[in-house]
Order: C-alpha cells, then structure tokens, then sequence
C-alpha cells in the first residue's frame, strides 16, 4: 500500500487516535506498530518535505541512490530488528569498510594487522603484531589505555600512532575542538583490532535495503491507519498548555487545532525547540554536504576514506559501494562539520553531551512529566546518539508500553509494560 499524505490544513484532529511527530526510524515504526498491532489511527506530522528522516535517499541528476543526509549503513546484532525491518524490505549483503588518508596513504580503519604493516613496515610490524599477540592474544579488541598501560614502548609507540594519525584531527574537525579539548576519556576507547578483519562493524548482520531507505520507509508508512503530513512543524500546530505562568510549569495538556489531544503523542523532534528554547538551545554539531558526480566507474578504493590528517572536510563517502550500483558515472560526497547555529536553515546531527548540556536537556524533558500521554523517543527528543537498531528496539518498546497503558488506564505508573510486574520492594 502506497503512504497516505494529506494537507494539514484538512485534517480533523478527533478522526486520530495517536499522534506521532517525525517520520524517521523512530516515528515510522511506532506510527506502524500502533496502526498495525493497537488498530489507531495515527497522523504523522512530519517538518520536512519528504519521509524517512536522515535516513532519506533519492536519485541525483546522475542516476547515483545518495544518502542526502550522510550515509547509512545498517547493522546490528539483534535479531528482532533485522527480523521486522526485513518485513519492509530485502536487504543487500554489504559490509563497510573504511580506509583512512594518511597523507595519501591509506590505511585500514580501525587500525588492523594490515595498518601496521602499513604504517611501519613488514618487519617492524609483525614483530609489534606478535608483541599485541602475546599480551592480549590474537583476534582481539584493545583500546589505546589498554596498550599505553603496558611496560613495553613500542606498545606506547602504536597507541600515540593511532592517536595522533587516525584520531586527533579528525575528532578536532569533526566536533570543534582544540587537542586539549579532546575529551581523554573519548581517546581511552578507541580501538585496534589484532586481526586481518576490515571491516567497519562486526555485527552480525549487515547491508542496505536493496531498493533504498526511503523505499523502506514507503513501505513502513504504506498502511490504512497512517497518515502523513509533510511541511508541518509541530511547535507550529501544538498549542502548549501549561499548569501556570511559570517559567518551569509543567506542560499539562497539548491543544491541536483548538481540541486537547488526549491519545499517545509520540514525539521525535528536539524538546528545546518543542518550548521555543526557553532555557536556550541545546547544541549540536551540524554537516555541510558536497556533492561531486565524475565520468569514472570508482573514484575512492571503498565505500568512506577518512581524512584524519589532512582536509577541511572529515570524510568521503562513493554511493556505489554501498548500493551495489554500476554504470559510467559516480557520485560522491564530502561532509563538513560545523557549528549549529541556525535551526532555520541547518539540521542537528550530533548532540554535545556534557553535563551542562544534560541539565539543561533535563530541564526541558522535566516540562513534559506530568503529561501522561506524552512520549519523547529517539536522538532528539532524548539527546543522545543512537544507532539505528538501537532507535528500532526503543520504538518497539515505547509501542508496546503504550499499548499496555491503553489496555491498563489504571496500572501503576511503574509497571513493566513488557511482564506487567511493579519494581520489588526493598
């Protein structure tokens, strides 16, 4: 079945059970899971003017499937998201793999055995490989604490290669920092594999939808109970009321088109902006994209190279590789970090987590507790980054406990909506 849209100016409000705000992995599979398994009738109000969230995908002047918001590989080690996300799409078998330009050489990333061989030299680095084999064993992770921690130099000599080839510039690039900015305890868990294995993630189940995200997300969002409307901000149609005039009232109630919405309010979008930043905005860092399109068959040896110490932009992503598309041309894309300053015309892409940050995040999550219907999911409305499967399991699990609450409007705030068991008492 083929996406319901519809003009928010026609909707009548008491036609929906349940709202839902986004149409990103988080909005799409709660908007479907309630649809689908509670039989509401759920209205998608979604800003932009397309579905899928970040993870949109379109054809560019070339023919080229390119991710318009930075690329998505999916993987995952949980079989109940790759079982529900294979109801919506087949899936094709790649594996990313990434190479970093180490002043025009590159290197596997995470740094491997073969980056060692790179980086040293054959000699020096099958004996710094069977120094790594001996201490920690073969086919293991380290981090780079774990090889500064051992007596011997030349595993010191290995942790200050990585750091300061594969990671420093790129995390100074990536997030604004200084080197003394750099957050050590960041640097502590950067990795080194001691093995041949190159490829990006080692979860178990890898790829990308055969015919694109966004075909996924029509066929996520293809249901009788579900409709979309796009170019519709929600601080735009939500009538926020409030307990009192207080600058830190609770939010008691959301008003759409003049009517107190009472069904489940799923909410994606940043929380900041829900309240018109009355604390102030949260920051992010954002992206610039630039896209180049060259009569060639490849132009990059993989999929992503990482300029970790050289460039203005971070990376470069060939759409070919991921998409298993062929042809003349290619198309390929260099991301920028910058500063989130404009929310009008740029897009957060990555929370800055410290503890100001947090306090201020709670600050605004704190107006919406005492709205029961009220439900924040996913990277924005919580402030964190997340993975993709990772928002899949959580909007599974904010279905299912809104379902219950349906089922149970007068269960204990605390339930466990998954056993139906209050916390033991201690």
């Amino acid at each position: 079945m083929t996406v319901r849209y519809a003009d928010f100016r026609d909707i009548t409000i008491a036609d929906f059970d349940a709202v839902v705000v986004g149409s990103g992995f988080a909005g799409a599979v709660a908007a479907r899971e309630l649809a689908e398994q509670a039989a509401l009738n759920v209205l998608i109000i979604e800003k932009r003017y397309h579905i899928a969230g970040n993870m949109y995908d379109e054809y560019d002047a070339a023919g080229i499937l390119v991710h318009r918001y930075g690329p998505h590989i999916f993987h995952t080690n949980s079989q109940e998201v790759f079982d529900y996300l294979n109801r919506f799409s087949a899936w094709s078998a790649y594996q990313h793999r990434v190479l970093a330009d180490w002043y025009g050489t590159y290197l596997p990333v995470p740094v491997n055995k073969s980056s060692l061989e790179i980086a040293f030299g054959d000699e020096k680095a099958a004996r710094l490989i069977e120094k790594l084999i001996a201490t920690f064993g073969d086919e293991r992770k380290v981090t780079l604490n774990e090889l500064r921690a051992q007596a011997d130099p030349e595993l010191a000599e290995v942790a200050d290669f990585v750091y300061e080839n594969v990671f420093l510039y790129y995390t100074q690039k990536q997030w604004g920092l200084t080197p003394e900015e750099v957050d050590p305890s960041v640097t502590a868990r950067v990795p080194v594999f001691i093995s041949r294995d190159d490829r990006y993630f080692q979860d178990t189940y890898q790829g990308m939808p055969e015919e694109g995200y966004t075909r996924l997300f029509e066929n996520l969002l293809g249901h009788e109970r579900i409709t979309v409307c796009l170019e519709t901000e929600a601080e735009s149609v939500f009538e926020l009321v409030f307990e009192s005039g207080a600058e830190d009232a609770p939010l008691q109630a959301i008003r759409i088109k003049d009517e107190d919405f009472e069904g489940p309010i799923v909410y994606t979008g940043p929380l900041d902006e829900l309240f018109l930043a009355r604390f102030g905005r949260l920051p992010y860092r954002s992206l610039d994209f630039v896209y180049e399109t060259y009569d060639e068959n490849y132009h990059l040896p993989c999929g992503t190279v990482n300029y970790t110490v050289t460039e203005d932009y971070t990376r470069i992503t060939e759409f070919k590789w991921l998409t298993g598309q062929t042809g003349s041309k290619t198309t390929i894309m260099k991301e920028y970090p910058r500063p989130y300053d404009d929310p009008a015309t740029q897009i957060p892409y990555y929370a800055i987590i410290d503890d100001d940050n947090d306090a201020r995040y709670e600050r605004y999550r704190r107006l919406t507790d005492a709205l029961p219907n009220f439900y924040p999911l996913g990277r924005l409305a919580q402030y964190r980054y997340f993975n993709m499967d990772k928002v899949v399991v959580d909007a599974l699990a904010v279905s299912r406990r809104i379902m219950f609450r349906l089922d149970h409007p007068d269960a204990p705030d605390d339930i466990d909506a998954e056993t139906g068991a209050t916390p033991a008492v201690s």
